[in-house]
Parts: C-alpha cells; structure tokens; sequence
C-alpha cells in the first residue's frame, strides 16, 4: 500500500483542471507518485552530500530534478518560513498558502530600497581594557549576568554560542608591592643608591616575569609623556638594560613595546629641558641597548635589525632634522656594527661633512649650535675609524719589509718571494747574492716588467707560451688583495677628509705600510 493517500492523487488532480478523475486511476496513480518521489528526495540527498551539508534545502531538489530531466520548479526562493494550511475536508492533508499576485500590482508599487553592499568594518572590542558600549559588543549587563544564569539548552536547530569572560591577570601582594616601588623610586629618587640597588635586583631576581608587561607599559607610557624630563628618561632606559639583563625573564614576546620608547631616547628631537641635561650620553646609552637587543634576538625577528638600520639611516639622511637627532641615528648605526656604518654613512659622509662645515659658518655666533656640530663631527669620526680599524684587523699583521723585496705591480702589492718560483727566481737571487743593485719591479700595462734581465725575461715569456710561467693566483688570494686595496683605498679618502684624526684608530703595522 502507498503512503500517499488517494485523496491526495485526487485534490493534486482537481488543481490541475482534472475533475472527472476515477477512483480507480487515483488508486492506481498513488504508488507511482511514491516511486518518482522518493527517486527524486534519493537524488536531492546525494547532492546534499557531495556539497558537504547536512541540512537539504530546495537547491538540491532543484538539481535532481535536473539530472532526471524534470521540468525544475519556477519561482524564486524566500527566507521567510513556508505557512501550510489544513485542506478543508482532510485531517492529515497541508498545502502551502500561494497567494496569486497580479502584475497590475507589481508593476505599480514602489521600488523597494537597495540592499547594502557587502562590507567589512573594525570596530574595539576594547580599549585599555574597558569595553566601550556600541551596537556590535555585547552589553556588560549579559556578561556580567552570565555566570548566576544557568546555560539554556540548546535546540536542534540553533547554533551554539560560545560567550567567554575575560581573564584576570592575578598577581600576588608581593609583587605589586614590587612593582610599585620600582615604578616610585624611577618616577621620583632615579638618582639615590636605593634605586641602583632596585635595578641590580631586577637584573638578577627570579620569579619577576609576570611583572614584564606591565613594566614594558609603564615605559612606553612614561617615555611618551616625559621626554622633558631628562632623568626619568635615563631612569626607564636603565629600566630597560635590567630587563635585559635578567635570565630568569622572557622578554621577547614584549621587544614591539619596547622598542619605539628605545627608537625614542636615540632620534628625539629633543630630551630634557634643561641646556646642562647631558642627553648625548642618553642617546649613546639608548645605542648599545637597540645593538644588545639586535644581537640577542636577531635570529628570532629577521627584520628586526633591518627596520631598525632603516630608521636610523631615514633620520640621518634627513637634513631638516637637528643636529641632535643627526648625532643619535649617527651613534645608533655604530652601534649596529662596521659594516653598517661602512653601507650606510661613509657613503654620504663627504657631502654630510660639507653640511656641517655650512652650519658652523652660518651660525658663528650661536655656540649651541656649534657645540652640536662639533658633537656629530666627533660622532662621525669616531664610527669612521672604528669601522677602518675593524677592517684592517681582518688582515693578517705582515712584518715591514724591504724596499728590494717588494713587487709593485698594477693591481696589487706582494713580495717577490710569491712570485718567480721556477729558474728565473734562483738566478736573481743569485744576482744578489754577488751584490747587485736591489731590484724594484713594476708591471706596466702590456705586462711587460720594467729592470727585469733580459734571461728572466725570456724565460717568463717563454713559459708563458708554454703555459708554465708564473702561476695563477688563488681567486681567494685575489679576493683578499682587493679587499686590503679597497682598505687603503678608504683609508685615504678618511685622511682627506679627517686629516690625523683618523690616524689614531689605524693600527701600528698597517701605519707603516699605509706612510
């Protein structure tokens, strides 16, 4: 026996304009409408499947009935629930409430508006910890209600909402009493014994590490709103060196708060009021820590050092900037390294020389201003010999030679001993061994060697021909003499534009070889 009723064949057929239908054929019509109902609910699950949803809806009804090659159901779809009605004279019999609309009315009722385009908007979901009370957050009165109120049970059909409170930081009586008197001594006494002891304390106590974020906000916040106060500066960027410091503190998920009030203390415009504040020590101070923390967690954070070495080089490439945040961008970039200051000021430092030699003219009579020149003058020549030094030191210390044991040649400068290892070098030796003249050889452009005896030179470009004369020096080898070419190379043009100034930072073989 079908499911579907026969009255059902026979209403279905009375909406259609068949009245006269049999008893009979509603009979015999109700199992087929069965079959062809459950194929086509059979397809409509599939595709509910293959979308990956559990929830059938008329899309899929739509798309069986188009892989069985049925007419689809014309109309267009509602959010609004479906309203059955009860058919009059049948207890178990629905149908769906399907006003006719009449065009007359369509065509003459008023446009409705435009739906919104669809868009994305931030808004806080809190600031400094206070929520604010705006349409998209959830009133305070709900959250704070939430735990006196048993959780309602979930229908079948709702999905479930996850409402979390937030948590509370707890610390303990002993460590806000701590932090207060680290913060009270910073603010008021930096200067006593008591607070150098409080930061030896911080550099070395275990168990401090829940009070490093709210140390990292109190120096962000005191930075920004006291840079007139030079000693309180100081003061917070001892702070931070004690921070550092300390083994049993993991500072590294709070390096992005810390660094801007560092950056700030080294390119300020401008730190304490007062003319006798000795804000250049700050800023070299502010230098070595923006270097200790490049250096220890560099690995970490790949462009850490890079971002940093951008800023500094932007505030001292910018000539419209003071000179004291010149001299900190300066000191910052030492700091970092020799290779730095070797890509980034020596590059600029000619034409930056030129700009200070203007500025000390133009402001004869202003001796602040003269100061701070003198200042980054001495910046500059401190980061220009360090790095010329460090350069040099990468080459090995060569003991001064004789003028007859030097070749000078067109690209580089050796000792003869490195050259001519085959016949031609025992016979010059030979040659001084009796007491010839000593021979100082130079390669001209052709390669030919100037006082050269005609046997050697025959003999060289004889094994040149052979492919046996001199041999090929190592591309190694010729790496380092070009890079010890380019040292005194670099070592001139700082004598030309520091005079014997820079000759102090030049060690004492490289002295004599360079004179």
């Amino acid at each position: 026996m079908s499911i579907v009723p026969q009255e059902t064949v026979e209403v279905i057929a009375q909406s259609i304009g068949i009245n006269n239908l049999s008893p009979d054929a509603a009979l015999a019509l109700a199992p087929d409408v069965e079959y062809r109902m459950r194929e086509i609910m059979q397809e409509a699950i599939k595709c509910m499947h293959h979308s990956k949803r559990i929830t059938l809806t008329t899309d899929d009804v739509d798309s069986a009935l188009s892989m069985r090659n049925v007419e689809p159901i014309y109309g267009f779809t509602s959010g609004d629930p479906l309203r059955f009605k009860r058919a009059l004279g049948h207890k178990d019999l629905f149908y769906i409430d399907d006003k006719d609309v009449d065009f007359k009315d369509v065509i003459e009722a008023p446009l409705p508006k435009a739906p919104l385009d669809t868009s994305i908007f931030c808004h806080w979901l809190a600031i400094e910890g206070v929520q604010p009370a705006i349409p998209e957050n959830a009133p305070v009165e709900v959250i704070t209600s939430l735990p006196d109120i048993k959780k309602p049970e979930q229908k079948i059909d709702e999905l479930p909402v996850d409402i979390r409170l937030p948590v509370k930081h707890v610390l303990s009586r002993e460590l806000q009493l701590y932090f207060n008197k680290i913060t009270e001594l910073a603010v008021n006494t930096p200067d006593t014994d008591l607070f150098k002891e409080a930061l030896m304390s911080l550099a070395t106590d275990s168990g401090l590490h829940p009070l490093v974020p709210y140390f990292t906000c109190f120096i962000e916040d005191e930075v920004a709103r006291g840079l007139n106060n030079f000693h309180l500066l100081f003061a917070l960027m001892r702070l931070v060196w004690s921070l550092l410091q300390n083994p049993h503190i993991h500072i590294e998920p709070y390096l992005h708060q810390l660094m801007p009030p560092v950056v700030t203390c080294i390119v300020a415009r401008r730190l304490g009021n007062r003319i006798a504040d000795n804000h250049w020590e700050l800023r070299d101070f502010s230098a070595n820590l923006v270097a200790t923390i490049c250096k220890r967690f560099g690995h970490s954070y790949g462009d850490l050092q890079t971002r940093l070495t951008r800023t500094l080089h932007k505030s001292f490439s910018d000539r419209k900037q003071t000179l004291t945040q010149h001299y900190g961008a300066i000191q910052g970039l030492t700091a970092l390294g020799p290779h730095v200051v070797r890509r980034y000021i020596l590059p600029d430092l000619e034409s930056y020389l030129g700009f200070l030699e203007e500025m000390i003219l133009e402001n004869k009579q202003k001796e602040i201003t003269r100061h701070e020149a003198w200042r980054v003058y001495g910046a500059l020549l401190r980061a220009s010999g360090r790095s010329v030094y460090n350069l040099l030191k990468l080459f090995p210390v060569l003991p001064s030679q004789h003028a007859n044991n030097v070749l000078r040649s067109k690209f580089r400068v050796i000792g003869t001993s490195e050259t001519h290892k085959g016949k031609g070098n025992e016979e010059e030796m030979e040659e001084k061994e009796k007491g010839g003249s000593p021979m100082v050889v130079t390669e001209d452009v052709e390669g030919e060697i100037e006082g050269e005896s005609p046997r050697v030179k025959g003999e060289r470009r004889k094994g040149k021909g052979k492919g046996k004369g001199l041999r090929r020096t190592p591309a190694y080898l010729n790496q380092v003499w070009k890079d010890d070419l380019n040292s005194g190379k670099l070592v001139v043009s700082l004598f030309e534009l520091f005079g014997e100034g820079i000759m102090s930072f030049i060690p004492s073989p490289e002295m004599s070889l360079f004179l």
